[in-house]
């Protein structure tokens, strides 16, 4: 039943995205898994954007296209419930076999050689940053602009580490999904997930302002600090977390 939905799914997204390899299961699993609209999410090359759709109409402009172009998030419909759609063994007629999520979604694919995905959205007419990200810088215009630090490719010898990034790595069990999250991005446990470059071992390049900082890992379901960083604090919930800093 779960193949049969995830492939249902699919086949109403591939009508509503453009350039990009839908058939990421990866992808399609995260949609599947949303139940309201949420921070960005980096998956693989790409950026997940969502946004409720009690908004009437809802844009996103990014500053590497200039402004130029506004992407109007589509509406996410998932596939009702089979149970729904019959009577007796026979359909019931008039009856939609899609319902609204309650999710407006774009994915942008990452451009190359970017660091930073710098963005705006219109609202329901209104130019604004992104409510649903923290993050945000002063743009070339003068203007809000919503900022997501994009992770370094993948690629780079693990002891070489550009100024202004910091590599995050964790050991775990292969095939695992590990994701990192701090006090750069509100402590979302699912905004950056790390990469898994040999059997076990995941690590994730990300620019960082100057500065000290805080961080986890998230793994299973747990927020762990990290083992091989003996720099740690204590949170006022008693939570342990690890610091880091750029020079």
């Amino acid at each position: 039943m779960k193949a049969i939905l995830a492939a249902a799914l699919l086949v109403i997204i591939i009508g509503n995205i453009e350039a990009v390899d839908t058939e990421s299961y990866r992808f399609i699993d995260h949609l599947r898994s949303l139940s309201k609209a949420e921070m960005p999410k980096i998956i693989e090359d790409a950026v997940l954007f969502t946004a409720p759709s009690t908004n009437r109409r809802v844009g996103i402009s990014f500053a590497h296209e200039s402004y130029a172009k506004v992407h109007w998030l589509r509406q996410l419909f998932i596939p009702r419930d089979g149970t729904e759609l019959f009577f007796n063994g026979k359909p019931i007629k008039g009856i939609d076999p899609n319902i609204d999520s309650g999710i407006l979604f774009h994915l942008e694919t990452i451009p190359r050689d970017a660091k930073n995905l710098d963005y705006r959205m219109i609202i329901d007419g209104l130019w604004t940053i992104d409510p649903l990200n923290p993050i945000s810088v002063t743009g070339s215009l003068g203007v809000a602009e919503s900022r997501i630090p994009l992770p370094a490719k993948a690629g780079i010898a693990l002891d070489t580490t550009p100024p202004g990034t910091y590599r995050f790595s964790y050991r775990a069990d292969s095939g695992e999904t590990v994701t990192v999250g701090g006090s750069f991005n509100n402590w979302d446990p699912f905004m950056y997930e790390m990469r898994e470059i040999s059997p076990g071992f995941y690590t994730m390049l990300l620019p960082l302002p100057p500065g000290r900082f805080q961080y986890a890992f998230f793994y299973r379901g747990e927020q762990i600090p990290d083992p091989e960083n003996i720099a740690k604090l204590y949170t006022r919930e008693g939570r342990i977390i690890s610091e880091g800093v750029i020079p």
